[in-house]
């Protein structure tokens, strides 16, 4: 089912909304995943990618996304220990949402600034 095939938004809709959401909210959820869309990460890769964020914030996120499924951890039995993150099957598909995003973003400054 697709919101273009109905006439009302059916609470299945609001429900889906809000579940993606409660993954991706926050300042700091979509850059972390923007930073390991296309390629695995170590910690301080990440935090060099993203200016601003502390190294307790970057590592509260990551929890929440592997909770969620969105990042996957994997921990190498290396001396020093080293670990990598990657996106999910389901986090890479989000892919889809920043496109639309970006593409939203785009049209929608260029509107404001043509108003002014």
């Amino acid at each position: 089912m697709s919101i273009k095939d109905v006439k009302a938004c059916p609470i299945q809709f609001v429900l889906a909304v809000n579940d993606t959401l409660n993954v991706i909210s926050g300042k700091w959820k979509l850059p972390i995943i923007g930073s390991i869309m296309f390629d695995k990460k170590r910690f301080t890769e990440i935090q060099r990618n993203i200016p601003k964020i502390t190294p307790r914030m970057l590592s509260k996120e990551l929890k929440d996304l592997e909770m969620n499924g969105i990042v996957i951890r994997t921990v190498y039995d290396s001396t020093p220990v080293s670990v990598e993150y990657e996106l999910s099957k389901s986090g890479k598909s989000i892919g889809e949402v920043l496109d639309k995003m970006i593409e939203w973003g785009l049209q929608h400054r260029k509107s404001i600034i043509s108003k002014t």
